[in-house]
């Protein structure tokens, strides 16, 4: 775990990269790393905020791309550790038919929107996500860009809030 003082300390290049663990966007975290030092996690959480919504739709979309797929609990593993437990909801549990068509939705969103779907699961059961996904897949790619976008922005709350020490919540 990283202290928020620590992360103050840190050189820009390796704020950025500790950073970039909670979102894939470059700019995002340079912008980020570049409005240190923060005070307090709520403070760096309010900057986290004002930087992601300065992103570009280019930088939303490299965002979204690098986030696994609902489901996908090994991509998840590899790219962010341990968090796949609160990250993926209750996804783990679900049964083969509903992860067979979480995959098939997972591709067609892709195929349709160009990024992958993601929603903020904490807490979220698999058919709770799997009923998000058909709701958002038929929508108009820009209006989706901008659900993925706050949703984007909620899953870096959490993952900031775990980086530096702070319950999920």
């Amino acid at each position: 775990m990283t202290t928020l003082r620590d992360f103050n300390g840190l050189q820009p290049e390796a704020a950025e990269k500790l950073l970039l663990q909670c979102c894939a966007s470059p700019m995002w975290a340079r912008e980020l790393a570049a409005r240190r030092p923060c005070p307090d996690l709520e403070q760096l959480l309010a900057a986290a905020h004002e930087a992601w919504a300065a992103t570009s739709a280019t930088e939303r979309r490299l965002a979204l791309h690098a986030h696994p797929a609902i489901g996908d609990l090994e991509a998840l593993r590899t790219r962010y550790g341990a968090a796949e437990h609160t990250e993926q909801g209750q996804v783990a549990g679900a049964d083969a038919a509903t992860l067979r068509e979480l995959a098939e939705l997972n591709a067609a969103y892709r195929a349709r929107h160009g990024f992958t779907f993601i929603v903020c699961a904490t807490g979220k059961s698999a058919a709770t996500m799997l009923d998000a996904l058909r709701a958002r897949i038929d929508r108009d790619t820009r209006d989706e860009l901008a659900t993925a976008a706050d949703e984007q922005a909620a899953i870096t709350a959490l993952r900031l809030r775990r980086m530096f020490g702070a319950a999920d919540g």
